[in-house]
């Protein structure tokens, strides 16, 4: 189903698409998917998420956002806050502005999903992505876009398992957040139903000394972790610093990536990521709306529409990196 939602959705873009092919075709695809352009009138779009500032996984869903922006002649309106009262007021603005759609992120479902109502009740069009997985359908948004971080925590739980590991520490670098708590929650099932033991350790990803500290001051109180698993490639890169100091031979997985993912993966300082596609995340979640608008289209008929989860490991992260490293991956 999602590669023919990719495809409708690229089909203005074919005739803009150089037909000479080669590596540089190949390396440039993701930058020339806005080549061509809609001859629709043009709308307004607001995306609003609950991104944290200076978290790159969140340049990846914008890059796709505003490919799919570029491609569909639409005005979009990108803003964030953590905090989901602060989120929601955001979204307030955005419905106050008469935007013609709204791209969310449903990270709280009891803060955000009244404003899907509030904006639906005004005649806006609105999907979510990224954060919702449960919730979407019940807040009256018309598609989703993510992952089933369930079924992506219980791989990792039982990939760690499988490598032998006795011992497990699930990061998660927030509280509150929906998402994150079923990915520790699937962590655990995945791996304490192969018999191992699990914890969790909250971070405070506003603050990454103190997130180095507070994983080093656990692996050295507790040599018995010997798997780490956290859930945004940021803390990964700083867990790789903490598993150092404490002088722990632990193992390290993460949720999601960035472009600085890559050499980790490929030295074994990380031993999977696992990737939801954020660029696709962001590139659909505009385009639905533009699909909606100009023809009615709902993509997903009801039901959610997986960009994940893809692990990323040492067999397949040259072939990862080749796009990651454009920003795209």
């Amino acid at each position: 189903m999602l590669t023919a939602v990719v495809a409708v959705s690229l089909v203005v873009t074919a005739a803009g698409c150089s037909s000479s092919g080669g590596k540089q075709s190949e390396e440039n695809a993701a930058n020339n998917a806005a080549a061509g352009k809609a001859d629709t009138p043009k709308i307004t779009v607001a995306m609003i998420t609950h991104a944290a500032q200076g978290d790159t996984f969140w340049d990846i869903i914008r890059k796709g956002a505003n490919a799919a922006s570029a491609k569909d002649n639409v005005d979009l309106k990108y803003s964030s806050d953590p905090d989901s009262t602060k989120q929601a007021s955001l979204i307030q603005s955005a419905i106050d502005s008469k935007v013609n759609g709204i791209a969310l992120t449903l990270s709280d479902p009891a803060a955000i999903s009244p404003m899907v109502k509030k904006a639906t009740d005004a005649g806006i069009p609105v999907v979510v992505f990224n954060q919702g997985f449960q919730a979407w359908q019940e807040s009256g948004a018309l598609s989703y876009f993510g992952s089933n971080e369930q079924e992506a925590g219980e791989q990792a739980g039982k990939r760690a398992a499988e490598a032998g590991a006795k011992h497990i520490l699930c990061v998660p670098q927030a509280q509150g957040s929906l998402a994150l708590e079923t990915r520790c929650n699937g962590v655990e099932k995945g791996f304490t139903g192969a018999g191992g033991k699990y914890t969790k350790l909250y971070v405070n990803q506003l603050d990454m000394p103190s997130v180095q500290s507070t994983i080093t001051a656990k692996l050295t109180q507790d040599k018995t972790i010997d798997y780490v698993i956290t859930l945004g490639a940021p803390i990964a890169l700083t867990a790789i610093q903490s598993i150092k100091a404490a002088g722990s031979s632990a193992k390290l997985g993460t949720f999601d990536s960035n472009p600085q993912i890559i050499d980790p993966v490929k030295n074994g300082q990380v031993q999977f990521v696992i990737d939801q596609q954020p660029y696709l995340q962001g590139y659909l979640a505009v385009d639905s709306l533009w699909l909606y608008k100009a023809n009615g289209n709902v993509i997903g008929g009801g039901l959610p529409v997986p960009t994940g989860p893809y692990f990323v490991d040492k067999s397949n992260v040259d072939a990862f990196a080749k796009f990651a490293s454009g920003g795209t991956r």
